[in-house]
């Protein structure tokens, strides 16, 4: 890539129930959803923005090797969202069903983070530089 190209980072989460996932999405993060598409067996595709950062949420789809933490027993990557009040983003999550990892707190390695898990699977870290 030249120096002039900008490249951007979307990543796709892979989930059992795409549509229950955009909705605690929108619940959990205020998300807005860009675009959502349903085939025919239910499945979705859908890119959604928290505060302007994209991402996908899609249901999995083992013929192309994409798999949810459900179905995997665990995640290999952490969604980190950085936040001006990562208490109340955290509080928030929490309330629309998502799990305490561990609370928000000032880390030694100067960030307020806390760790969730998302009814999904997957490990979101809320987060403010200090």
């Amino acid at each position: 890539m030249g120096s002039d190209v900008k490249a951007v980072f979307l990543p796709t989460l892979s989930v059992r129930n795409g549509a229950a996932a955009v909705e605690f999405y929108k619940k959990a993060f205020d998300a807005d959803v860009l675009f959502c598409l349903t085939d025919p067996d239910g499945g979705v595709v859908a890119e959604l923005s928290i505060g302007g950062v994209h991402f996908l949420v899609a249901d999995e789809s083992p013929e192309h090797e994409n798999f949810s933490p459900e179905t995997l027993g665990g995640n290999t990557i952490r969604m980190g969202l950085v936040v001006p009040d990562p208490d109340a983003v955290a509080k928030q999550a929490i309330a629309a069903g998502a799990e305490e990892i561990y609370p928000v707190a000032d880390q030694d390695y100067s960030y307020r983070l806390g760790r969730i898990k998302d009814p999904f699977g997957h490990h979101w870290e809320i987060c403010r530089k200090l």
